[in-house]
């Protein structure tokens, strides 16, 4: 394989070679701002200076599954962090307060006690969403972690560990392709703090005031949008009315319809969206939602499809937040599927006792997602991206925020302000 390097990308080559060959410790730290080519170069150094085998003795795994999806589609194989360290919980039962033996409520995962022996090296993707209970989890395999990641987007909300705050070499040179990129261009501005003027940036990013589009425009361009992000949760909602009304969804349906995108926002572990469960139903997961059926307690189902995903999955969820603006059900708790098909909450269960319940699971919950805020989308990129830029409201982050939105697009990219 013949490549130059640039001169960033082979000082980070030697020292990521040195680390792997030639030392015992066992994480290695690699910062990459958008542009500088560090996914080619990681995978460069794995087939070329490594010369180890994807997907048997080197692995790319990421902290999300649609993080993960990304690499999927970028031609990576590729998997989440949970299904390459965890495990089911094979003990199905508990003890109570009484000593009695009891099934137990909740499904929960383990460490896994080892991993494939052939593993020499994993590969972790965006870092930044790598919190410090998986740290340990990863490390305490013995098996040498590479972790990459932007430092200049924007921290997880919670959860976080300061992985990128530290890291052992941070990339700055943007490769010669991506500089003539006009979306790596107004990151990199954006990233500086630098202001964005209005106006076009090649063929591929526009920035407009929003007074500047008309109803016309508006319609027509958000309804060809593959997403749109913004930063307050009032923005969000009310352009996602916006885009429904686009589509002819009267105001009168308030659950989703046949086709309509939603996003998930609470992780269920225990709902893998392929036979391999290789992925699962995590927060910030984008998909359609179909056969939307109301059932009792601000419950129904749906079938939610991934949009990385060939096949649907059936999960029960809470609709009070369609209906009337907040979720009724907190986190952990779950619905019982009865022999009818009727779904309940776990706590009406005993006024049911005439039939019999023939599963649980946990109360996911969905939103509407033709817009998100720019934390949702973290992990994800898209087409093309439209951006109402509310950088302004998050103070000391706000280039943080408006470099992570922006470098959601692979495309194209429009900044509305």
């Amino acid at each position: 394989m013949n490549v130059t390097l640039t001169a960033d990308q082979e000082n980070a080559k030697n020292l990521i070679v040195e680390w792997f060959l030639h030392t015992d410790d066992k994480l290695f730290v690699l910062s990459g701002y958008a542009g500088t080519g560090k996914t080619f170069l990681i995978d460069y150094i794995v087939r070329e200076e490594l010369h180890l085998k994807i997907a048997e003795e080197a692995v790319f795994v990421s902290p999300t599954g649609k993080a993960a999806a990304n690499l999927v589609r970028n031609g990576t194989v590729a998997g989440t962090v949970h299904s390459l360290i965890y495990m089911r919980d094979g003990d199905e039962f508990d003890v109570d307060e009484n000593g009695e033996i009891i099934e137990k409520k909740e499904l929960t995962f383990i460490r896994r006690p080892s991993i494939d022996e052939r593993i020499r090296l994993i590969i972790i993707d965006e870092a930044s969403m790598v919190n410090e209970t998986v740290l340990n989890d990863l490390l305490s395999f013995g098996v040498k972690c590479l972790f990459c990641g932007d430092g200049a987007q924007l921290p997880p909300v919670n959860g976080s560990c300061p992985l990128m705050e530290n890291p052992h070499y941070t990339m700055k040179e943007i490769v010669r392709q991506a500089a003539d990129n006009p979306i790596i261009q107004i990151a990199t501005m954006a990233r500086e703090g630098k202001r964005i003027p209005y106006g076009n940036y090649g063929d591929s990013v526009c920035v407009v005031g929003r007074r500047m589009l008309s109803a016309k425009e508006s319609k027509r361009l958000f309804c060809k949008a593959d997403q749109i992000i913004c930063g307050r949760n009032r923005t969000r909602n009310a352009l996602n009315a916006e885009l429904r009304a686009y589509n002819g969804i009267p105001e009168t349906q308030l659950l989703p319809m046949d086709g309509e995108k939603v996003i998930c926002t609470l992780n269920d572990w225990e709902k893998p969206l392929d036979k391999d469960e290789r992925f699962f139903l995590v927060n910030g997961i984008i998909g359609k939602a179909s056969a939307v059926t109301p059932q009792l307690d601000d419950l129904a189902t749906m079938e939610f499809q991934a949009d990385f995903m060939d096949e649907p999955i059936i999960a029960p969820f809470d609709t009070a937040v369609f209906t009337d603006g907040d979720y009724r059900h907190l986190y952990g708790e779950r619905a019982v599927t009865l022999v009818d098909g009727t779904v309940v909450h776990e706590g009406n269960f005993p006024l049911l006792h005439r039939l019999k319940a023939v599963s649980d699971e946990p109360i996911c919950r969905f939103e509407f997602a033709y817009a998100i805020t720019c934390h949702k989308a973290q992990g994800s990129e898209f087409d093309f991206v439209v951006v109402f830029d509310e950088s302004w409201v998050f103070g000391e982050e706000q280039n943080r925020w408006l470099y992570t939105a922006i470098t959601r697009a692979k495309e194209k990219l429009l900044i509305i302000r």
